[in-house]
């Protein structure tokens, strides 16, 4: 499967403080984290699009669809287990309702997204073994936050770097 390049929001640090302290929990807690990835891009963030390639038109598009939407706020919904012999924790988002649609219409227009619809998250741990969900599920507990996303950004793995997108 070849790596996919992605359009990801970015919370203000309010926002990324509260992600890595669900982060810290999990780690503190012996469960696979999201610290856990090492690399310098790593920061908590919730995925737009993700497709094989992405050109220049398709990040013109998103500046447009989504960039212009930012600040936008957006609420902690609870806690979400995705996958099968192990899991990802998440943290569900509500998002407003244009922040859904500018998603669905940037989805439209680009090829190759692997998910029919969006489902908006911050991943909190992969490959958490399925007998320790309850475990994550303790130790995240519930928190009625809310985060603030303010910057898109375009994430390249074929040169391992980042980039604002600025409307």
């Amino acid at each position: 499967m070849p790596r996919l390049h992605a359009l990801e929001l970015i919370p203000d640090a309010a926002g990324e403080h509260a992600v890595r302290r669900d982060w810290q929990a999990l780690r503190d807690a012996g469960l696979p984290s999201q610290l856990d990835h090492t690399g310098g891009t790593n920061t908590p963030h919730v995925t737009v699009l993700a497709v094989p390639d992405l050109d220049a038109a398709t990040e013109a598009r998103a500046v447009d669809l989504v960039g212009t939407l930012l600040p936008v706020t957006v609420r902690v919904a609870g806690v979400a287990l995705l996958g099968g012999e192990k899991v990802t924790v998440a943290r569900l988002l509500d998002v407003p309702p244009a922040l859904v649609r500018a998603v669905l219409d940037l989805h439209d227009g680009a090829g190759g997204e692997r998910h029919a619809g969006w489902l908006p998250h911050v991943t909190l741990g992969r490959r958490v073994p399925r007998t320790e969900a309850q475990c994550a599920l303790d130790v995240l507990g519930y928190d009625d936050v809310a985060l603030t996303l303010i910057t898109l950004r375009r994430w390249d793995p074929e040169r391992r770097e980042v980039r604002v997108l600025d409307p």
